[in-house]
């Protein structure tokens, strides 16, 4: 139920918005008296000021625009920054210029005027250079006269081929942004949803947001990343081994990526073996560049339509238990396996490693899996395996039958591609496995939680357990 309501609340927000225009929106900001702030915006022009200047009456919203583009200005007027295009530079930014608006207007619009900030420091597609384009985004907001302020802050990756397409879209994110935390300031989700108003498909993706301050403090940020996936903000969202959401491309650059796809309804014993399995045999690998392996545990969205309590909070509660056992955590849309490695490539030239049960052959060569798809399961075969990725292949007990990467049937007109795939180190068994926990079965285990304290707590991690006990996770009743 929570879920229908969920996307009743969607399909209502969007029914709110499907009528409003990007000029509409500017329009409607700078037609009200009680909003006035600053433009700040380096990269890829003003396009935000732009969108409110054409609008017309800007004059009752755009106190300042500016961009300091030349970067010793830009840190004499902000300070040093590790790096230009970074959330260090964007929030240092925020807080100057917010903080000059009320130094300067305070006195003569006190009590009647919310404040904002809005700024953007982004690397565009230029003539010279073909690097990944992507910027970070933030808003500094009194959501009533004279409140001490609330943020916004994205991570935004930009997808169009040329400059103006770019910055065009920009703009429209900028307005959105800032029309959203006036307008559905109660409804953080809302927020999230609008963002990608009038941009279409294929043009930007916000792989990361944050909300802080006062308005805002009751929030939970990973949830609001999560629901980013849901919005089809982006494809995925990823959380460091200390829970904390982080962009993507800076957790994956230059790593070596293992990555184990499960459910993870609780993480057990099992998933645990085959990690460490795993990792032992990716070290083997040729190629490895030294900089440490990237630990990654992968959910994806497909699993909530199978998930009985069918809420945000089952995910979240994997996530910290995974976190706990050290993994950094990604939740993704993808279903096939071959689109997850190619989404990991965006962000890494390094070897790629995917753990995987003997169990889940029957997905990964399931023909079925593939229609629709064009080249079938060659195709999909050939983009898993395309560079530098190895699949490693746990065993399992099937019927107290030991079935491993040598004894897995699969269709009698796919065994030659299963053969080839062998011989060509593309499927790789791991060497090592703890046959006394093959036993252990996630789907079994939860069916006990709700009857209390039992076996089931061997079968799992230390301390996963008491923390499924503590937080009455997964149906678990004393």
């Amino acid at each position: 139920m929570q879920f229908k309501d969920q996307y009743q609340e969607t399909f209502q927000g969007m029914k709110e918005r499907s009528s409003i225009s990007t000029q509409q929106k500017a329009l409607d900001i700078n037609l009200d008296g009680t909003k006035y702030g600053t433009f700040v915006e380096i990269g890829a022009g003003q396009e935000v000021a732009r969108q409110f200047f054409s609008a017309g009456a800007a004059a009752g919203t755009i106190a300042k625009t500016m961009s300091a583009y030349d970067m010793q200005i830009s840190d004499q007027i902000y300070g040093k920054a590790g790096a230009y295009v970074s959330r260090e530079r964007l929030e240092q930014m925020l807080t100057r210029e917010f903080g000059l608006l009320n130094e300067r207007l305070a006195d003569t619009r006190a009590g009647i005027t919310q404040f904002f900030s809005y700024a953007a420091t982004v690397t565009a597609r230029s003539y010279k250079q073909k690097n990944e384009c992507h910027g970070w985004i933030g808003i500094h907001a009194q959501l009533y006269p004279d409140a001490l302020p609330s943020e916004i802050v994205l991570h935004v990756r930009m997808l169009d081929d040329d400059n103006q397409s770019q910055a065009d879209a920009l703009g429209i994110l900028g307005v959105n942004l800032i029309y959203a935390i006036f307008n559905f300031k109660e409804r953080p989700k809302l927020i999230v949803e609008s963002l990608m108003d009038n941009l279409g498909d294929d043009r930007l993706e916000i792989d990361l947001i944050h909300f802080s301050g006062p308005y805002f403090d009751a929030i939970n940020n990973r949830l609001m990343n999560l629901h980013l996936v849901r919005s089809w903000c982006c494809r995925a969202v990823m959380f460091d081994s200390e829970g904390a959401s982080v962009v993507p491309a800076s957790a994956l650059r230059k790593k070596d990526v293992l990555v184990m796809r499960g459910s993870f309804k609780p993480p057990t014993k099992v998933h645990m073996d085959m990690s460490h399995a795993a990792i032992e045999q990716f070290k083997t690998v040729g190629g490895l560049t030294g900089r440490g392996i990237l630990n990654v545990a992968e959910i994806t969205m497909s699993e909530l339509a199978s998930d009985e309590e069918q809420d945000d909070a089952s995910f979240l509660a994997r996530v910290d238990l995974l976190v706990k056992l050290g993994f950094n955590v990604l939740i993704s849309d993808y279903l096939r396996f071959f689109r997850l490695r190619s989404w990991i490539r965006n962000y890494t030239d390094n070897r790629i490693g995917i753990v995987l049960s003997v169990l889940d052959f029957d997905l990964l060569f399931n023909e079925d899996y593939y229609q629709g798809l064009e080249g079938g399961i060659l195709l999909a075969m050939g983009k898993l395996f395309s560079d530098d990725t190895s699949v490693f292949v746990y065993p399992a007990k099937i019927n107290d039958k030991l079935i491993s990467l040598d004894t897995v049937e699969v269709p009698d007109n796919l065994q030659h591609l299963l053969q080839h795939l062998i011989k060509n180190r593309s499927l790789i068994a791991t060497d090592h496995y703890k046959e006394e926990n093959l036993h252990i079965s996630p789907r079994e285990l939860v069916k006990a939680l709700p009857r209390g304290r039992g076996d089931w707590e061997q079968s799992l991690p230390e301390g996963i357990a008491d923390l499924i006990i503590e937080r009455k996770l997964f149906g678990y009743q004393d």
